[in-house]
């Protein structure tokens, strides 16, 4: 069984752990689009929503203050097999009914904050060690009516910045405007 969170969750997460594969240990200390977090920073994020989505979709309390360092022997491989597992999660229609009791929302929302955050750190990733990233654009385009919902709350907790002055063209124009709404600057420079 399937539902439409965990088939895009499916198509994009294989593109994000290729990025975190293709992460060298000598890049963990890069700056990243996301301010104040370098590449080490970023990863251990997206590992705690990785695990803690899967816990959402079964309607479970999460604790987001602990900062676990999950960067240890093996990582790369771990985060690929959390991965699968957050897509699983998501993947019996009963776990997208009634509101979430850890988040407050309805649990398509959350369901959809997983697949954003995979997506967009998979990018943030992605430029700030010099790897190409070409995310699924089902998830591009879904994720576009979630952002301009979550916007301005977002904005004002602080999980999203202002969008750029002048939105620039970036990777692919729904992309572009995806980063953009979440406070990206999509020509943000590479590092190599």
């Amino acid at each position: 069984m399937t539902t439409q969170t965990s088939d895009l969750l499916a198509a994009a997460a294989p593109r994000t752990v290729d990025v975190v594969r293709g992460i060298a240990d000598d890049q963990l200390d890069l700056p990243t689009p996301c301010r104040d977090y370098l590449v080490r920073d970023l990863l251990n994020h997206l590992f705690q929503v990785v695990v803690n989505f899967q816990a959402l979709a079964e309607k479970r309390q999460v604790e987001w203050a602990d900062k676990p360092d999950h960067l240890g022997d093996g990582w790369r491989d771990r985060f690929e097999v959390e991965t699968g597992r957050l897509v699983r999660a998501w993947s019996d229609p009963s776990m997208l009914e009634g509101v979430s009791p850890g988040m407050g929302m309805p649990q398509s929302v959350v369901g959809g904050m997983a697949l954003l955050d995979l997506t967009v750190h998979g990018w943030d990733l992605a430029v700030a060690t010099g790897q190409p990233y070409h995310p699924d654009p089902d998830a591009v385009t879904g994720l576009h009516a979630l952002v301009e919902q979550l916007g301005p709350t977002a904005r004002k907790m602080g999980v999203f910045a202002d969008p750029p002055p002048t939105p620039a063209a970036g990777p692919t124009p729904g992309l572009a405007h995806l980063l953009t709404q979440t406070g990206r600057t999509p020509t943000w420079p590479q590092h190599g």
